[in-house]
């Protein structure tokens, strides 16, 4: 519940495992679908929303979990809880907050960069959803790629602004946001677009970094040390926290990688590199912290540091520690490591809640909008500053 004690409704389309989704309902959304394609995916949302009622029984009564491709959801259909609830379908203008991480590889630097031509491009879809919908605020999530200022993206994102426009919506830009701002201990940047329905816009403002700092040491030292102590092993405990401590800093971005593409590890080599220098063995995801492989997991404790499990890096990516994964792990790791971490998510949802609660007269349409307000591109380190 937020803090006006005023719950606002919400459809998250390409769910993924929650992180974005946990985010919103934190910042005081109520959830009447979560869309997501990936089996495993589905039933974490199942698992936690429905079976372990983390939102409590009543929003597990309410939200719908589809597992099913989000190009077949059809809202006045696929709603059968609200649908039944309210003796009715749901109507345009009345859902608050439309959300969506929609799929990055048309835009990631890691893939082929193919935009609108790459078959998984899922903005079509989610300005469809829109024009049906008629949401009051909506929210997308990506990557940073897509928003590289003078690129060959460049007038795919206008067509995206206008095409929203064209609905009914002021655009309040493209924002690139940092995990590591907002309490994440990881280096995150991505790109999130907020746009407000026209009747509904009173003005914007894009959250605050809380410069929150956490480390990795810190956000770890707690199950490092639980992990090491079922060994009998504290000493490599003590010799891992002082690496960790001495490196003082957050971890870098976790990634999910590919279904088609080997197993669980924690990036390409700088990556690997960057979590050694946090006392971490990147190379692969361990066993439940009950399961310790001493040669494997943690890395006979000098060398080559333990591998994170999946518990260690969904606190990397900033979800709770009560927040389970289905599947076996590689799956779960691939949950984990392609989710929007959830205070970001919570920040931004904050923001719009804020946004769609002020009072008084309509605020005047800006002219166009600034899209990398306060930000320009680096071109030697590949990032917004």
């Amino acid at each position: 519940m937020s803090s006006s004690g005023q719950s606002l409704t919400s459809i998250e389309i390409c769910a993924g495992a929650g992180g974005q989704a946990v985010g919103l309902h934190e910042a005081g959304f109520r959830h009447l679908a979560l869309v997501e394609i990936d089996v495993h995916a589905a039933a974490t949302l199942e698992l936690n929303v429905v079976k372990r009622k983390m939102w409590g029984a009543a929003e597990a009564r309410q939200c719908e979990i589809l597992s099913m491709d989000v190009k077949d959801f059809e809202p006045a259909k696929h709603l059968e809880k609200f649908n039944e609830r309210e003796k009715r379908s749901i109507r345009p203008g009345e859902l608050d907050l439309l959300a969506g991480g929609v799929p990055c590889p048309p835009f990631s630097v890691a893939g082929k960069q193919l935009g609108k031509d790459d078959d998984r491009d899922l903005f079509p879809t989610m300005l469809d959803l829109v024009g049906e919908l008629k949401p009051r605020a909506v929210m997308i999530e990506n990557v940073t790629g897509l928003i590289k200022p003078f690129d060959k993206f460049f007038t795919y994102r206008e067509h995206i602004k206008q095409q929203l426009r064209d609905h009914g919506y002021v655009v309040c830009g493209w924002r690139l946001l940092e995990a590591a701002d907002y309490g994440v201990p990881q280096l995150r940047p991505r790109a999130v677009l907020v746009a407000i329905r026209k009747d509904f816009y009173r003005g914007f403002s894009w959250p605050v970094p809380s410069r929150e700092f956490k480390t990795v040491a810190a956000a770890l030292d707690a199950s490092m040390k639980r992990r090491f102590k079922k060994a009998n092993r504290l000493d490599w405990y003590e010799k891992w926290r002082k690496k960790a401590t001495e490196a003082g800093t957050v971890g870098p971005t976790l990634v999910g990688g590919s279904k088609k593409h080997g197993g669980a590890d924690l990036g390409p080599t700088r990556a690997k590199k960057a979590w050694g220098a946090l006392g971490v063995n990147g190379m692969g995801v361990a066993n439940h912290e009950d399961e310790v492989n001493l040669d494997r997991d943690l890395g006979n404790g000098e060398e080559l540091g333990p591998m994170l499990t999946v518990e260690q890096a969904a606190i990397i990516q900033g979800f709770p520690k009560n927040w389970h994964f289905s599947g076996r792990k590689t799956a779960q790791y691939r949950q984990v490591g392609n989710a929007f971490p959830p205070p970001v998510a919570e920040a931004v949802g904050r923001a719009i809640k804020e946004a769609l609660e002020r009072t008084g007269d309509l605020a005047e349409i800006p002219d166009g909008d600034l899209e990398l307000d306060g930000m320009t591109w680096d071109s030697v380190q590949g990032t917004l500053v």
